[in-house]
């Protein structure tokens, strides 16, 4: 017997309104109550086996739609959508994996536990919300009427297993975390590094002082370091492909019609006496602002409101993409109070944006039937290339857009795409080479290399060469001067410091300037771009007895973050690699 069959329901309206402020609708999914309006063979994917439905997949889409809509008052661009599109898929999978992975631990929960997070001394946050008073007690009387109302027992079920999920995943989260405590030395640590100070003397001996013409690199040298390193040039999946663009931004048309919009408001704009609500009224680009202000600051595309008499209207000006019209409402001395009233200059959505998707549309039908590059010929429209990385959706040449990445991971070589918007041209695409993941070969990064090894040549040279200078100078001063450089310093130098003023980013090097005892002159120290010989001329260690029980929780608390956020991210991708995952998206909605 479930726990709500053991704690009758309650009115109907609260729980309601109970039930969608906590869960929203695509959490029920995961409660598998709309398996059973599921009819046919629907599922998007499968995660070991265990099925991503339809259902679930857009009810998740709908709910972050809902929110960009209600958050920007815009409807959803096709961009937008695709991103949802992929974050909904990614937190499905997750959410499958964390739920099998609570399966294998065995992680349950009792009825007990999902009673007293009901009516308990301390209930679940999601129930004290609904029938808190406002005193910040339980209303007892409100729940139990709640509980026994039999008229809602499917409701009652939902918060049941919202619940129970609830508690299991924090039963997940609480053994997760429990792998990442952060010990007292972990936090002792973190605090000497960054209460130590010391002041610095060194000399630099950069690795660019050796000439190319002094290091002889082999293609043996090369080839040995790639086959050493070969892990180091892998590469994702890529794609080369052939594009033709479509403008969807405002015309001169469009500017025109804008322009006339504006100027026929003019003699409105004059007579309104609440000129705060006829720019509500008429959505202006420009918030209402009315207050003084000095001439000689006016901004200079405002300048015309100068020329204006009190009450008086300017005729409509064009300036960076937006028509606007000015009203003088006073003016004094040297001051002057004016309201702009603002149109965004944007393309007529038929007569600009239809036009162009049907336009669009039509060279990637014939493009099919005639070829991609002689009907663009035929159309007199320019052949754009482009390249792109699986997994980076930014693309030179087009900005980001993770519908022109959707469509190149499913296509295959000489496929041609349906017109894909983006947010000023509608584009069509050609794939014309797909390179698969692999290890890159050797002459497509034997640049890459030969700069590694010439500069580890150098940095062998630079060390004999500091050596010698060490065997015979015993101060950095000697060796300065033997060398021909001067002797730098740094002061109040952080253990937790990675750059060293003067001298760039180094954190090994200072990893070993704090290894050394004060007034010790170190041997050569290989750093990222140099070699240094360095000296501790005066050390201040922290005082961990100095540490306030404030400071060692606040940082506790950062190292527990920084821990758990790089912890979940290698988990996830590790459960997500032992994984047998199947998308398919492509097929089913893509028309893959």
């Amino acid at each position: 017997m479930g726990v709500m069959e053991k704690m009758r329901k309650s009115t109907g309206v609260i729980l309601w309104v109970l039930i969608f402020s906590f869960g929203i609708l695509w959490a029920l999914a995961d409660t598998k109550v709309f398996d059973a309006m599921q009819a046919g063979p629907n599922n998007l994917g499968e995660v070991n086996g265990d099925p991503i439905s339809l259902e679930e997949y857009n009810s998740r889409i709908s709910y972050y739609i809902d929110q960009y809509s209600q958050q920007t008052g815009n409807s959803i661009t096709p961009e937008m959508r695709a991103y949802y599109e992929d974050q909904a898929w990614e937190e499905l999978v997750s959410s499958k994996l964390i739920q099998q992975k609570m399966d294998d631990l065995g992680i349950t929960v009792t009825d007990q536990e999902v009673v007293e997070m009901i009516t308990g001394e301390n209930p679940d946050p999601f129930i004290r919300q609904q029938f808190q008073r406002e005193d910040g007690t339980i209303d007892r009387v409100a729940l139990q009427s709640a509980i026994e109302a039999p008229e809602n027992s499917q409701v009652w079920v939902m918060v049941e297993q919202q619940l129970r999920q609830k508690r299991r995943q924090q039963k997940m989260s609480n053994y997760v975390q429990s792998a990442m405590e952060v010990s007292s030395y972990e936090v002792e640590q973190a605090y000497i590094k960054r209460n130590t100070f010391a002041d610095v003397s060194f000399v630099r001996f950069p690795f660019a002082e050796i000439p190319d013409s002094a290091v002889n690199v082999t293609d043996s040298d090369l080839r040995s370091y790639y086959n050493n390193n070969e892990e180091q040039y892998t590469r994702q999946e890529s794609y080369r492909f052939k594009y033709v663009s479509f403008d969807k931004t405002a015309t001169k048309e469009d500017t025109a019609r804008i322009q006339k919009e504006m100027q026929d408001l003019r003699s409105d704009f004059e007579q309104t006496e609440n000129d705060s609500l006829f720019l509500v009224r008429y959505q202006s680009a420009t918030p209402y602002s009315a207050e003084f202000v000095k001439k000689s600051e006016i901004n200079e595309k405002y300048q015309p409101v100068l020329d204006l008499e009190n009450g008086e209207v300017s005729q409509a000006i064009t300036q960076d993409g937006q028509v606007f019209s000015i009203k003088k409402l006073d003016e004094r001395q040297d001051e002057v109070k004016f309201v702009v009233f603002t149109f965004d200059i944007t393309a007529d959505p038929i007569a600009t944006v239809d036009k162009k998707a049907e336009e669009a549309d039509d060279f990637s039908f014939f493009a099919e039937e005639d070829g991609f590059e002689e009907e663009a010929e035929r159309r007199e429209f320019e052949v754009k290339e482009a390249f792109a990385t699986k997994g980076n959706p930014f693309i030179a040449g087009l900005g980001q857009s993770r519908q022109i990445m959707n469509f190149l991971e499913t296509a295959s070589e000489e496929e041609i795409s349906s017109p894909i918007e983006l947010s000023n041209q509608f584009v069509v695409l050609k794939v014309t080479e797909i390179t698969p993941e692999g290890t890159r070969p050797f002459e497509e990064v034997r640049s890459q290399i030969e700069t590694i090894v010439i500069n580890s040549k150098r940095k062998e040279q630079l060390v004999d060469r500091v050596n010698n200078l060490l065997a015979s100078n015993e101060t950095l001063e000697a060796i300065a001067s033997a060398s021909g450089r001067e002797v730098s310093t740094a002061e109040n130098l952080s253990m937790n410091a990675s750059v060293i003023p003067g001298a760039g980013r180094e954190p090994r090097v200072v990893g070993a300037i704090f290894g050394l005892e004060e007034s010790e002159t170190s041997g050569p120290i290989s750093g990222d771009n140099a070699v240094f010989v360095a000296k501790i001329d005066n050390r201040t260690d922290a005082n961990l007895e100095a540490m306030t029980a404030a400071t060692r929780n606040q940082l506790q608390q950062q190292l527990q973050q920084q821990k758990s956020a790089s912890f979940s991210q290698v988990w996830m991708e590790q459960l997500k690699e032992e994984a047998d995952i199947e998308d398919y998206r492509a097929t089913l909605l893509r028309g893959g």
